[in-house]
C-alpha cells in the first residue's frame, strides 16, 4: 500500500516545486517592474557609481586629482542614466557630487563644470521646478560661496571667472524654473539668490575692479555706447550688477531687502543733484527708481507703496516732502528733478485709471532728461513702455513691442491692482495732486 502511495506524493512534490517556481518567477518580475517604475534606484550594479560613491567617502577628496576624477566619474553617470532614460537618477548624481566637491574638496572650479551638466539636464529632461529643487540650489549657492571665500590661494582674476560662472549658473536656474516652474517669470527663490550673488559681485574687487579701476569704467560708459565698445559689460560693472540684483529683489519681493541696500549707499553729491547733470545719478537713487520700475511692470503696487513709503521715512531725511515737492517744481533752484517726488507721483498715477494716460506721459517726458541719465537707458525705457501699455492701454511701436516682451520674459512676481480716478487738466498740479490723494506716500 506504501509503493503504491509513492507515484501520489511525487507527483503532488513535482506540483508545489512548480507552482513555487512561477510564484518566485512572479515576485521577480514584480520587483524588476518596481525598480524601473521608481527610476531604477539601485545602482550596485554600476561600477561607475560604485567607485563615484567611494570616491566621495575619501578623504583625499580635497586633492585636486581626486576631485576631477570624481567630476569625471559624476559626468559619466549622468550621462548613463539619461541615456537610460533614469531622470531622477542623472541629476541627483549631479547634485549630490556638486554639494560633496563643494563641501568635502572646496574646489569650486571642478563643481562649476558639473553644475553647468546639472542645469542642462534639468532643463533637457523637463525636470519640474519644485520647492525641494529650489532649496538644493540654495544649498549649492551658499556652499559655492562659502568655497570661494575660505580658498585663500585663489587669485582674483580667477575669483573673478568663478563668480562670472555661478551668475551664469543661477540665470540658467532661473530661466529653468520659468519654463518648468509654476511662477510665471521664474520662481521667487530663484530671484532672491541671484539678487543676492548680483550685489556680492558688485562688492568684490575681483570683478568690478578697485575705486581706482571703478572710476576710469564709469568714466568710459559714455564714450562705449558712442563708439559700439564691447570693453564693459554689465556683470564687470557695479552699477550693472547692482541694477540686476534689485530687480531681482523686486521680483521676489524682497522689498525689505531692497531698503537696506538702498539705505547702505551715500546721498547724492552735488553734481549729481545739479539740474542739468551729464553724470550718471546717484545709485540710490537710481536704484530706487529701477526697483519701482520693475514693481509697476509686473503690477506690484502694493510693494512699490511700501518700498517709496519706507523711503521717505528712513532714507530721504534731509528735506522734508513738502521740501522735495517745492524743489521738483522750481525750474530755478538748480537742483535737479528728485527720484523720489518722481516715483510717488508715478505710483498715483499708476492708481488711477486709463484716463490719466495724458498725465502718464507728461511725466515721464517731463523726468526724461534724467532718466536718460541712468545706466542702461533703453531698459529704462522698456519698463516705462511696459507700465504705459499695462495700466493705460499705450501701445507702443512694434519694434518695442517685441525688445519688451523679450526683456520682460524672465522677469517675475506677483503685485495688486491700481485703483481708479480721474485726472487733471495741468499736468503739473494734476500730477502733484494725485500725490497728495490719500496723504502722501
Amino acid at each position: 500500500q506504501h509503493q503504491q502511495q509513492l507515484p501520489i506524493l511525487t507527483n503532488d512534490i513535482a506540483t508545489m516545486s512548480a507552482a513555487a517556481a512561477r510564484r518566485r518567477k512572479q515576485q521577480q518580475k514584480r520587483a524588476e517592474a518596481a525598480k524601473l517604475s521608481s527610476g531604477g534606484d539601485d545602482k550596485s550594479d554600476d561600477p561607475v557609481q560604485l567607485r563615484l560613491d567611494a570616491l566621495l567617502q575619501d578623504p583625499t577628496l580635497a586633492e585636486e586629482a581626486v576631485a576631477y576624477e570624481a567630476l569625471q566619474l559624476a559626468q559619466s553617470s549622468v550621462r548613463r542614466n539619461v541615456k537610460l532614460g533614469k531622470f531622477a537618477n542623472a541629476t541627483d548624481v549631479a547634485y549630490s557630487t556638486s554639494l560633496a566637491l563643494l563641501l568635502k574638496s572646496g574646489r569650486a572650479s571642478v563643481s562649476s563644470q558639473l553644475l553647468a551638466v546639472l542645469v542642462q539636464v534639468l532643463s533637457e529632461t523637463h525636470t519640474e521646478c519644485t520647492e525641494k529643487w529650489v532649496g538644493r540650489f540654495a544649498d549649492l549657492d551658499a556652499a559655492y560661496r562659502k568655497a570661494l571665500v575660505e580658498d585663500g590661494s585663489m587669485s582674483s582674476d580667477e575669483r573673478g571667472r568663478l563668480q562670472r560662472l555661478h551668475l551664469q549658473f543661477l540665470k540658467k536656474g532661473l530661466k529653468w524654473s520659468n519654463d518648468l516652474g509654476k511662477t510665471r517669470f521664474g520662481d521667487m527663490g530663484m530671484h532672491a539668490l541671484l539678487g543676492d550673488h548680483c550685489w556680492n559681485m558688485s562688492c568684490d574687487e575681483a570683478v568690478v575692479g578697485t575705486e581706482e579701476e571703478k572710476k576710469e569704467a564709469a568714466a568710459k560708459i559714455s564714450s562705449q555706447e558712442e563708439e559700439d565698445d564691447d570693453e564693459y559689460e554689465d556683470e564687470d560693472l557695479e552699477i550693472g550688477l547692482r541694477n540686476e540684483a534689485v530687480s531681482h529683489y523686486a521680483l521676489a519681493e524682497k522689498i525689505d531687502t531692497v531698503l537696506e541696500k538702498l539705505k547702505s549707499l551715500p546721498a547724492p553729491t552735488a553734481e549729481e543733484g545739479a539740474m542739468g547733470h551729464v553724470c550718471m545719478p546717484a545709485q540710490r537713487d537710481a536704484l530706487l527708481t529701477r526697483t519701482i520700475l520693475v514693481l509697476l511692470a509686473v503690477e506690484n503696487m502694493r510693494d512699490a507703496r511700501t518700498l517709496v513709503a519706507s523711503y521717505l521715512a528712513e532714507i530721504e531725511t534731509s528735506r522734508t516732502e513738502a521740501q522735495l515737492k517745492k524743489s521738483y517744481l522750481d525750474k530755478a533752484d538748480g537742483k535737479a528733478p528728485s527720484h523720489i517726488i518722481f516715483v510717488c507721483m508715478l505710483v498715483r498715477i499708476c492708481e488711477k485709471d486709463a484716463k490719466t494716460a495724458p498725465l502718464f506721459n507728461w511725466l515721464v517726458r517731463n523726468f526724461g532728461a534724467e532718466l536718460g541719465t541712468m545706466h542702461d537707458p533703453e531698459v529704462v525705457k522698456t519698463y516705462t513702455t511696459k507700465i504705459g501699455r499695462v495700466y493705460f492701454n499705450i501701445q507702443p511701436p512694434p519694434n518695442m513691442m517685441d525688445m519688451m516682451e523679450n526683456m520682460m520674459g524672465m522677469m517675475g512676481g506677483m503685485g495688486g491692482m491700481g485703483g481708479g480716478g480721474q485726472g487733471g487738466a495741468n499736468p503739473m498740479m494734476a500730477a502733484m495732486q494725485a500725490m497728495q490723494q490719500g496723504g502722501g506716500m
